[in-house]
């Protein structure tokens, strides 16, 4: 970009030119501070929804809509957020179901590893962490891909071409995950706007500028 470009947008955000004609990707997340506070509120609306656990997957898929709708600016009223809700829970308890039956068996292995009482226990242990945050991973990206009219069965079957498709979007939806762990160990509070976080990530991946090949 030149720099006579650069100056042309300066403007035009600042008000003092002209501004373009044609709006941005998502013109909703224009302003930081207004998009910050969203992020909140959908953390907070994830963390109400999901307190039974199994309800995360629903709570998730519907934050996940909500930021979207914000920023491509197309209403993001909380009718929409609850609607969204009763639409994700019939099949989205079945899948927190096994998430919670996946995150169960992997807390005990964890726990039996760093006992002490198994040979290799700290490598083990490792290794049941980073499957834990691949699992969550996993979720965000399901959760993403779930909408009203394909359903969680759909989500789940794209799930191995989403993944193939863009392999360091998906790490980077599992660093997300692990920060939600991570915040949450630190200062349980935390979990409130790290959801909102991960929810914002599960949207702005799949945006991102990526290089041709």
């Amino acid at each position: 970009m030149s720099r006579g470009e650069r100056a042309a947008r300066r403007a035009a955000a600042s008000g003092s030119g002209p501004t373009h004609d044609e709006p941005g990707r998502n013109p909703g997340a224009a302003g930081a501070l207004a998009l910050f506070g969203e992020v909140l509120l959908t953390g907070v609306l994830v963390t109400v929804c999901g307190l039974l656990v199994v309800t995360l997957p629903a709570a998730l898929a519907a934050g996940i809509r909500h930021l979207r709708r914000y920023a491509r600016a197309e209403g993001s009223s909380m009718r929409a957020f609850w609607g969204d809700v009763r639409a994700a829970l019939p099949g989205g308890i079945v899948v927190g179901l096994a998430c919670a039956l996946i995150a169960g068996v992997l807390a005990i292995d964890i726990l039996l590893a760093s006992s002490g009482l198994l040979p290799g226990g700290e490598l083990i242990a490792g290794f049941g962490w980073l499957l834990a945050a691949a699992v969550a991973g996993v979720l965000l990206t399901a959760s993403a891909a779930w909408s009203p009219e394909s359903g969680w069965l759909r989500a789940i079957r794209s799930l191995p071409s989403a993944i193939g498709r863009d392999i360091p979007g998906f790490l980077y939806l599992v660093v997300a995950a692990a920060f939600v762990g991570l915040a949450t160990w630190m200062l349980p509070p935390l979990l409130i706007p790290a959801l909102g976080c991960a929810a914002l990530a599960a949207v702005a991946v799949p945006e991102r500028p990526r290089r041709r090949r």
